[in-house]
């Protein structure tokens, strides 16, 4: 089974993807790297179509769940997906080529209370913009939470978990499925 972490933008996702390896033996997979990828190569097809991210280029849709595939084939090491998917169209593409790459998924909602979240944001260490950017993106988390939920085989909160705690929980869940 792999485990895909979804949730806002500092809530620890991939602090908490550190201890899943270390309990799980599972290999880390970023999809984010795949986005990065895809924008140095269609940079100017973003710009020109208006497209501020690169979960709204369909290849990185695609891509994702292949080169999972390519990953899992070549190591035989289930995964762990750390990617905050807020639109539900793009999530149910993700979930239907991962089914079709015959990698199951289990999804992972991480969340924390709002003054717990920002607090954790603005004492993060954080790249310029990236502070501002989080703090932004909070009201996009709440306003997809909804789907997430119903679509979330597990959520957690971790206003107060360490991260060793919520990944022991995700193991102990992903476990019995």
């Amino acid at each position: 089974m792999n485990i895909w972490l979804n949730g806002t933008f500092g809530v620890g996702k991939t602090t908490t993807a550190a201890h899943l390896e270390a309990l799980t033996g599972r290999r880390l997979f970023d999809p984010e790297y795949v986005g990065y990828m895809l924008q140095a190569s269609l940079g100017d097809v973003m710009r020109a179509g208006g497209l501020t991210d690169f979960q709204q280029l369909t290849p990185w849709r695609a891509l994702v769940p292949q080169v999972a595939r390519s990953i899992v084939d070549l190591t035989g090491s289930e995964l762990i997906l750390v990617q905050t998917v807020l639109v539900e169209e793009y999530w149910h593409e993700l979930r239907r080529g991962m089914d079709a790459a015959g990698l199951p998924v289990f999804h992972v909602v991480l969340e924390a209370d709002g003054a717990t979240m920002r607090d954790r944001i603005e004492h993060d260490e954080l790249e310029p913009g990236a502070r501002d950017w989080r703090l932004e993106h909070l009201a996009r988390f709440q306003a997809a939470r909804p789907w997430l939920v119903s679509n979330a085989d597990l959520v957690l909160d971790t206003t107060t978990l360490s991260a060793e705690h919520v990944a022991a929980a995700i193991v102990g869940a992903a476990l019995t499925v």
